[in-house]
């Protein structure tokens, strides 16, 4: 067998005997790189491939450049004979059969930031500036791409939003700097990533169907940890969340790094903060003792809600980390724009404001965006994913005018409500366990518009993922969207 441990993108690696655990974006991705370099690559997966879909396309791609591509029931039991390594999608459980059977036979097992990681050019060390967090992952990775760029860089947003990352190291054309976007997932298979700044926005219950047992929340914690470990400049944390500090204080990091809070209050010297209206930085001056920074103002910002000003800050750390000046990080959240379906103003008639938040996909996400307006008829329900919402209830239930239940696990919500918010009035949508019911959100935007009064907010900031009813949390957002505008244009 081949070791592929010591190998690297100006290596050979000839005679590497590679398994892909997955066929998603990553996987496709690991298979193509893996190819390039020289390795023999099969790919499995559970998940068949019509003969007309883009997934078939590329899996005949493959097979042409000499890939065994297996797809299908029972393509994962068992993992071949004579492997070296086994490339994971970041998706797949710990207790995976295939990553099961390459544990005990002392297999590498990566994911593909791994493998991205271990193919960085050395002749163009370019520097990974990371981000996890329960949530606003993507939006933080954005800002800080925008900032970026607004610096003249030559910057792309990968990991787990955007272009998969291994695609961008190997791209011939090198890049200035990484914004990465990292799950839990991706970070539970990283083991040699050193970023030159790394933050943690939050950590709050999410995917603890995936992380089972007493330990679950202890073990998504420390995954998110992981992304601090041997950090070169800064390891970023929200004040206003003690778990990200104290990840922070367990991390092994390099000689010379430095813990940067930010905060929605006045910064203290070591942080970013809000002073007024001001985005004020005291972490990355030379006077930071007596002075702060102005980086922008509050008006700058697409939304400020006060977690979208929390993702800006953090963006905006981690770009002051890597040098970049005041009048870019200013130029660089001016420019952006969140993705749709994240606080979205879908309509306003009559008083009420419609807003889509389909993103808030866990009950943290769904308390920042509840938190946001003083009256809300909350629009809530699909998969919990093993989550609980007592502790949401309990910080929102002064702002409920109302609540409107759908989707498979609404009776979690609903049960937290009637223990902590009895006084709130509930409507519960029946229908909708089952993909493609969609007919039920037009049920959910006229029971919404009986509860709300003129100065509400009618918000869909569902706490749970939406795979019960709908393709994904886009689909779900829009089918809302479209019922609203059905009632109100």
């Amino acid at each position: 067998m081949t070791d592929p441990l010591h190998l690297g993108r100006h290596d050979s690696w000839d005679g590497v005997r590679a398994v892909v655990a997955g066929f998603g974006v990553s996987g496709f991705a690991a298979t193509d790189n893996l190819l390039h370099l020289g390795a023999k690559v099969s790919a499995l997966d559970e998940q068949p491939a019509d003969a007309s879909t883009e997934r078939a396309e590329k899996a005949e791609l493959l097979e042409v450049l000499g890939a065994d591509i297996r797809l299908g029931a029972g393509a994962t039991a068992t993992l071949p004979d004579d492997v070296d390594l086994l490339v994971t999608s970041p998706g797949w459980r710990p207790d995976a059969p295939l990553l099961a059977q390459a544990r005990a036979r002392g297999i590498p097992v990566w994911g593909e930031v791994e493998l991205a990681w271990r193919l960085r050019d050395p002749n163009h060390d370019t520097p990974w500036l990371c981000v996890t967090g329960t949530n606003g992952k993507t939006t933080t990775v954005q800002m800080l791409d925008s900032i970026l760029r607004a610096a003249g860089l030559r910057s792309v947003a990968v990991g787990n939003v955007g272009l998969p990352i291994v695609e961008a190291v190997m791209d011939p054309e090198p890049y200035d700097v990484f914004a990465v976007e990292l799950s839990s997932f991706q970070l539970h298979y990283t083991d040699s990533m050193a970023a030159q700044a790394a933050a943690v926005l939050n950590v709050a219950e999410d995917h603890l169907d995936w992380y089972a047992g007493p330990s679950a929340m202890h073990d998504y914690a420390a995954d998110k940890g992981r992304i601090y470990e041997r950090v070169e400049r800064a390891c970023i944390y929200n004040v206003a969340d003690p778990e990200t500090e104290r990840l922070v204080r367990e991390a092994d990091v390099q000689d010379g790094a430095r813990a940067i809070g930010f905060t929605l209050g006045m910064p203290l010297v070591g942080m970013l903060g809000v002073v007024e209206d001001i985005l004020a930085d005291r972490a990355f001056i030379e006077q930071r003792d007596s002075s702060a920074a102005e980086l922008c103002t509050l008006s700058d910002l697409a939304s400020q809600a006060p977690h979208n000003v929390a993702n800006a800050l953090a963006a905006a750390a981690l770009a002051r980390a890597h040098g970049v000046s005041q009048a870019a990080v200013r130029d660089g959240l001016r420019a952006f724009r969140p993705d749709g379906h994240r606080i979205a103003v879908v309509g306003e008639r009559d008083g009420i404001t419609w807003v889509d938040d389909s993103k808030a996909t866990n009950p943290h996400a769904a308390q920042s965006s509840l938190q946001a307006y003083e009256s809300v008829v909350w629009v809530a329900g699909g998969l919990a994913k093993g989550a609980r919402f007592e502790d949401l209830v309990l910080a929102v239930r002064d702002r409920l005018r109302g609540v409107v239940l759908l989707g498979r696990d609404r009776e979690v919500i609903a049960e937290a409500l009637a223990r902590h918010a009895p006084d709130v009035p509930v409507t519960t949508v029946e229908g909708g366990e089952t993909r493609g019911e969609h007919g039920s959100m037009e049920r959910v935007v006229e029971a919404a518009a009986a509860l709300a009064r003129p100065g509400d907010t009618v918000l869909l900031a569902p706490g749970c993922a939406s795979m019960d009813m709908f393709t994904n949390y886009a689909e779900r957002g829009d089918a809302f969207a479209a019922a609203v505008h059905r009632r109100i244009d």
